[in-house]
């Protein structure tokens, strides 16, 4: 059976964290927070996808728990963007600085 995969677990998986050994950056927690909302978007996908595994096979008692699984997903999508774009629109303003 083909299902569709989220585009995020086709990518290979690379290392955004600085290695235990290297020093700490100021980039640190700029890293860490995209990390976290990266994390919170598979794991809500995950959520989401087995609640409508149990709706689909009739396992699922209360319908609302799917309702709330998407809607958790899809903000944690719209974060994600939000978080980027806003990354983005600071550098191209940190850009424009003249010195």
């Amino acid at each position: 059976m083909n299902t569709i995969q989220p585009l995020w677990e086709q990518m290979p998986m690379q290392s955004i964290r600085p290695e235990p050994t290297a020093q700490k950056t100021e980039g640190g927690a700029f890293t860490d927070i995209f990390q976290s909302a990266i994390d919170a978007v598979r794991e809500t996908d995950a959520e989401k996808t087995q609640m409508e595994y149990l709706m689909a096979t009739g396992q699922l008692d209360n319908p609302a728990l799917l309702t709330i699984a998407s809607t958790k997903a899809q903000l944690s999508v719209e974060l994600l963007v939000q978080l980027r774009n806003k990354s983005m629109e600071s550098y191209n303003e940190l850009m424009r600085i003249s010195l």
